[in-house]
């Protein structure tokens, strides 16, 4: 798994765990698995100095149901190593629950012959 932070031509950050789209081992792109889009939030508590911020995470395309998503490395401005609060929140976020759901759907599957009239 490389979680990584990347800056897309449309502005956008997005956290996800990228792959490596290969041609003739040249690099054309990128699989994001579960891609969500960083909000920087402010807070506003009325303290002053310096802000907190608060970051929330949102599916990149919430309208499709494929584990990954290609994109062509052209939309990609920068790949860097996220923060490691915004990873954690991302891992046990959106991956550990991506998991539990993979687990409990295959949990209730039951193969042919496991079944019994």
């Amino acid at each position: 798994m490389t979680v990584k932070l990347i800056l897309l031509k449309s502005g956008e950050d997005v956290i996800a765990d990228v792959e490596e789209m290969l041609v003739s081992e040249r690099v054309v792109g990128y699989f994001l698995g579960d891609p969500c889009v960083v909000k920087v939030l402010a807070n506003n508590n009325g303290t002053g100095g310096k802000t907190p911020c608060k970051l929330q995470l949102t599916p990149w395309m919430p309208l499709t149901n494929d584990k990954k998503i290609p994109i062509a490395a052209e939309w990609l401005i920068t790949m860097v190593e996220p923060i490691p609060q915004l990873k954690e929140m991302y891992e046990n976020g959106v991956l550990k629950n991506e998991q539990e759901s993979d687990q409990d759907s295959s949990d209730g599957e039951q193969s042919d012959t496991d079944q019994r009239d």
